[in-house]
């Protein structure tokens, strides 16, 4: 190890401890202990350009430990990034670029958002998925247009999350070579060391996945050692690759090797002893030596060129392949393919009913198999029940195995749902792709991390999920949603749609690739479901609507309903007319849309004055927004056909109709109908 790398290595360690105590908050022990890996990975092999963060042909990094933040930041720092000194003071602070953990989209230089253990590897295995796709399609003699690595440090903690496993076990079987994971073998979790709870061989377990393993045995100090490694790693193109490094957590500190480093930041004792240890001014802060800016700024300086000689390639590219260059630019710069809304399935009342997962399959075949070739599905091992695989589909797998090759689109992630969740989030991140999966909407919650990790990094993933509610039937309770669909309304830049026939499954598509920056939930039936007069794909962007031709003027009753039990309110409201009232039918395939609608428009399709009730076969709660009673689910499901489980918990036209005219009697009685939120607030 030179003397720079030494003063490098040093100055990232003492700036992890001022980081972390001027903020007075944050790990300053995973830092200090990954600085030599750090050093060694970005100043011989990460390509990256500070000038264009995002140029296509960068490798990614991925700090699957997220909590180690600040050893991103000072790299991006170092680097020449926009990350200036005064971001590094502003750690953790409200408004900074230097949150308490890696966001995307709010940090430039930061692929994903990490945090939550085990997500950033996972994640990372979708990048590296997305970087063979997207060479096995585009890519031609002489022309590698994408030819990158997905680069990952990960700890103690990543490596005990199921969906670390998960992805992981995917990854050795896809033979993802590309993939380069440094493991940060510190032995200290919060609770102490890990021999308390994490003794297993984590080698001998990622071996069993497929994966070329490499030690370090002295990640501290030598440099050489684990530059070897990762060379040695670069080599290996037929699997993923794991490195073990052996570090100390907390390195230089008087308590390194301690719990004590890891979570909250060292005493100022203890930083004073640190800098003189390691030839700093104690009494200095935030300091970095110009020697150790230039070192830096000429590894950015060597990804500006790497930038400069890819733009000349994919220029040259383009000349020869003009076809797949336009392809490759128009996929880059997130632009659909022009006339794509037109081949969205379109229905009439005449059409027989159809499942809506099925109807989902018709514009997954639609749309993945001619027109959308960027859409990349999967499902977690339910491919016949989720009908997520179209006709043309060819499965994303190595050419070794001969049951596909790399340009194939169609993923099998296994049982896998949380795996698979995260490693969409890490292909969308890639950008040039986007993914979809499919699961029962019950199993949505296995992967519950992932999806939310979706909302917060905006990422466009469009979640797949079948046998939506008590309709599912037989499989009684254990595979029935009841509460799943009020914690995804509830998550913000988050879109659920539930559409209640074929035109409102084109909507939910149309809508939900359109909205680029947020994923989508699609819960789609079992059961067959009527196609209905007066819908259509346009009208789902409104969120909720008026289905006219089944609808009074002036009525006396509106129900507003979702997916399934649309068409039952519609047989509800002609058991209300037949009692002499008017009803009002509102379809409302996606609530936060229909909040995002002016006012007057929501006054529009919930008049005031006007008794409303809610019919859906999943939880009542937050209905209670749009409605002043509910036909819907306040227990778990029961196992049975489903007609006869709809029957048992009364969501039945029957009992529809008898709410309705109870609400009516009882307002009446009453003299006023109180007015719901959406009638006099901003809801957005």
């Amino acid at each position: 190890m030179s003397e720079n790398d030494q003063r490098c290595i040093n100055t990232i360690r003492v700036l992890a401890a001022d980081i972390t105590r001027g903020a007075n908050s944050g790990h300053p022990g995973a830092p200090m202990g990954c600085a030599p890996m750090a050093h060694a990975l970005f100043t011989n092999f990460v390509n990256v350009n500070p000038r264009n963060p995002h140029w296509p042909g960068r490798d990614r990094f991925v700090l699957s430990n997220g909590h180690a933040c600040a050893l991103q930041y000072i790299l991006l720092h170092l680097l020449g990034f926009k990350m200036s000194m005064n971001d590094l003071k502003a750690f953790r602070q409200v408004g900074s670029i230097t949150p308490g953990h890696p966001e995307r989209g709010h940090t430039e230089g930061i692929e994903v958002t990490t945090g939550p253990l085990g997500q950033g590897i996972a994640n990372a295995v979708g990048l590296a998925i997305a970087e063979r796709n997207l060479a096995a399609t585009f890519n031609k003699p002489n022309y590698p247009i994408f030819d990158n690595h997905t680069y990952v440090i990960l700890g103690d903690g990543c490596m005990q999350e199921g969906v670390q496993s998960e992805a992981c076990s995917l990854a050795g079987h896809l033979k993802l070579g590309k993939l380069i994971a440094l493991y940060d073998d510190n032995h200290i979790t919060i609770d102490g060391d890990t021999a308390v709870s994490f003794t297993e061989d984590v080698l001998k377990r990622f071996e069993a996945y497929g994966w070329h393993t490499l030690v370090v045995d002295d990640g501290d100090d030598n440099l050489n050692s684990i530059t070897q490694a990762i060379e040695k790693a670069k080599t290996v193109e037929d699997k993923p690759s794991l490195i073990k490094i052996r570090t100390t957590i907390g390195f230089g500190s008087k308590f390194q090797g301690e719990e004590k480093t890891h979570g909250s930041p060292l005493d100022a004792e203890d930083i004073k002893q640190l800098k003189q240890k390691f030839g700093f001014n104690p009494d200095e802060s935030y300091v970095v030596p110009q020697e150790v800016y230039d070192h830096y700024h000429k590894c950015a300086q060597r990804g500006e060129e790497r930038e400069k000689e890819w733009n000349k390639l994919f220029d040259a590219y383009v000349k020869e392949y003009p076809k797949e260059g336009a392809e490759v630019k128009r996929r880059l710069e997130g632009k659909l393919p022009s006339g794509w809304k037109d081949a969205l399935p379109r229905y009439t009342p005449q059409d027989p009913p159809v499942a809506t997962r099925k109807l989902s399959e018709a514009v997954i075949n639609k749309l993945a198999g001619d027109v959308i070739p960027e859409l990349i599905g999967g499902s977690a091992d339910l491919t016949g029940s989720n009908n997520t695989r179209w006709k043309t589909a060819v499965d994303f797998q190595p050419a070794s195995t001969n049951l596909g090759d790399y340009s194939g689109r169609y993923i099998r992630y296994g049982v896998r749902e949380h795996g698979m969740h995260a490693v969409m989030n890490g292909i969308a991140a890639y950008q040039g792709l986007i993914p979809f999966g499919g699961t029962f909407l019950n199993f949505l919650t296995y992967g519950w991390g992932a999806a939310r990790l979706s909302a917060l990094s905006n990422l466009r993933v469009i979640y797949v999920m079948t046998h939506d509610s008590i309709g599912l039937g037989e499989d009684g309770p254990t595979h029935q949603p009841i509460e799943t669909l009020a914690l995804t309304r509830a998550t913000p830049n988050m879109l659920t749609f539930r559409p209640a026939d074929g035109n409102e499954t084109s909507g939910a598509y149309l809508v939900a690739l359109e909205r680029d920056n947020m994923p989508s939930i699609l819960a789609l039936t079992r059961q067959n479901l009527p196609q209905l007069d007066g819908s259509s794909a346009e009208a789902v962007w409104k969120g909720g609507y008026v289905l006219e031709p089944l609808s009074d003027a002036n009525p006396d009753v509106t129900l507003v309903a979702t997916g399934s039990e649309v068409s039952i309110a519609v047989e509800g409201a002609e058991l209300l007319r037949k009692q002499g009232l008017k009803a009002r039918v509102v379809s409302m395939p996606c609530t936060e849309l229909f909040d995002e609608q002016p006012l007057d428009y929501r006054v529009s399709v919930l008049p005031k004055g006007v008794p409303t009730i809610a019919v859906e076969a999943l939880s009542t709660f937050g209905w209670q927004k749009y409605s002043h009673a509910e036909v819907g689910m306040i227990s778990f499901g029961a196992s049975g056909a489903y007609k006869d489980v709809y029957k048992h918990f009364q969501i039945t036209p029957e009992h529809v109709a008898e709410m309705g005219k109870n609400a009516v009697q009882y307002f009446k009685k009453h003299g006023s109908v109180p007015e719901l939120f959406p009638q006099f607030a901003p809801c957005t």
